[in-house]
């Protein structure tokens, strides 16, 4: 098939479902619970069997890892929305600027959204916004990665099984799809992935106006302040760094740290990962690399980096390789020394290689920062609050994390979401239902719209008035 007959059949069915949303009329509470609650079920019933093709896409997926990150954080916002979606529905009251008239802000589903989801995390980020979408009152339809093509079939089985393919559905295929996915009339379109690809879909849903929320990670820096404590430090960056092989848009990309420390944080860094993962070739929670495109690529970036003045330190156990090409487990990397005419800290990573770059005056975290374009998140370690401030304050960046990493990505209240090259828009709890809502000026006015008249000629007292009162 090609081009223009994907493109025709994918507007058909967008078209469909768009008369479908018109027709059925707006759904109600009742309809956007049972569909959050069908979403939840469908995850919960079918865990197993999901975290089994995760498994296999990946060539090996930490089970705990899928369990937590990709089943029970959606079921987790899908079931904190309907437990307050009709809350969050009600029409927010306006005060009128004249007695008898009414204003409200009408709460109103914006139609038919399309979710674009990437490989790293499949279920979460296909889940994760719908829980915004559905609460909101709209339809879906998905477009999975092909990156993880057992996943992707799984998941259009059984969203078949548990919902119309008026209400949510799923469309399969390879980045042809989702070029031509992206240009479809939808009411608005979410994607998680790339900045690069990101710029591509921005261009393509403008041909129809479409408006979109871009997920799109970037290098999301740690900085260590002179009064951190390493070793704390260390464990959190790690334990996150080498969550799904460091393959998150969340993962942190780089450190900044006082020069005169790297060498505790080497030392606590190999203490802290020989006893998280004694072995990894061999180890069902150590995930592979998703692909040999990935993995061939995070072993060229070690090269790059190594060539250009790094000093490399491979975290891997006793008696295994840094890597290895027949399993695609690569083992945490720490790359010393590490400056911008490495492609390290050129590109978004996405696996356990972790650059450090030291620093001999702490002013020097702020200003390199800011010298880059804008990331997903930033981590700051160090316990003054004045610091705190200032860094929050001279920062800017999707989410901010003192002493932690990714915490925040959990906290339903919180928006998720970037801001310029990280991405436009925020979902997660009320944030989504908001960004999937249109939110509908409405007034209300008196029998005798006398609050109108002021409008009406002839203006001749009005105008002297008006002059009176500015004087």
């Amino acid at each position: 098939m090609n081009a223009a007959n994907i493109s025709e059949d994918l507007r058909a069915i967008v078209t469909a479902m768009k008369r479908a949303h018109l027709s059925n009329g707006p759904a109600n509470a009742a309809l956007r619970i049972d569909r959050l609650e069908r979403a939840a079920k469908l995850l919960v019933g079918n865990h197993q069997d999901i975290a089994k093709a995760i498994s296999a896409d990946f060539g090996n997926r930490s089970e705990f890892q899928s369990l937590t990150a990709d089943l029970m954080t959606p079921v987790h916002s899908l079931r904190h929305a309907a437990e307050h979606l009709e809350q969050w529905m009600q029409p927010e009251i306006v005060q009128a600027p004249a007695p008898g008239m009414n204003a409200w802000i009408q709460q109103q589903a914006l139609g038919v959204v399309g979710i674009i989801s990437p490989w790293n995390f499949p279920i979460n980020l296909a889940f994760g916004p719908l829980a915004g979408v559905f609460a909101a009152g709209n339809t879906a339809l998905l477009k999975p990665s092909e990156l993880t093509p057992r996943t992707s079939d799984l998941l259009a089985e059984l969203v078949g099984r548990y919902f119309d393919p008026m209400e949510f559905g799923v469309v399969l295929g390879d980045a042809s799809i989702g070029v031509a996915f992206s240009g479809l009339p939808f009411d608005h379109l979410v994607f998680t992935g790339s900045t690069t690809v990101g710029r591509h879909v921005m261009r393509a849903a403008a041909e129809n106006l479409v408006p979109v929320t871009l997920e799109l990670g970037g290098k999301s820096p740690v900085a260590i302040d002179d009064d951190a404590d390493i070793r704390v430090a260390v464990e959190r960056v790690l334990t996150v760094k080498t969550f799904n092989a460091g393959q998150i848009c969340l993962s942190p990309d780089y450190v900044l740290m006082p020069t005169d420390k790297q060498n505790a944080f080497v030392s606590e860094a190999q203490q802290f990962v020989a006893k998280i993962f004694p072995t990894m070739l061999a180890n069902p929670d150590y995930t592979s690399i998703v692909s040999d495109k990935h993995f061939h690529r995070l072993v060229q970036l070690i090269e790059d980096a190594r060539n250009k003045g790094a000093h490399v330190v491979s975290l891997a156990p006793a008696g295994e390789p840094a890597f290895d090409a027949a399993t695609r487990k690569m083992a945490p990397h720490l790359l010393l020394n590490a400056d911008d005419s490495m492609l390290v800290m050129q590109e978004e990573i996405f696996g356990p290689l972790l650059p450090i770059k030291g620093y001999a005056n702490r002013a020097e975290i702020v200003d390199y920062i800011n010298a880059h374009p804008r990331p997903l998140a930033a981590y700051y370690f160090g316990d003054d609050a004045t610091r705190q401030q200032d860094f929050a304050a001279q920062t800017t960046s999707g989410a901010l994390v003192f002493n932690d990493i990714m915490s925040h990505a959990v906290i339903e209240g919180l928006p998720f979401g970037g801001v310029g090259a990280s991405g436009m828009g925020a979902y997660h709890g009320v944030h989504g239902f908001r960004r999937f809502t249109h939110a509908k000026a409405v007034v209300q006015q008196e029998a005798s719209g006398a609050s109108g008249l002021r409008l009406r000629a002839p203006y001749a007292e009005k105008t002297a008035a008006i002059k009176a009162s500015l004087g």
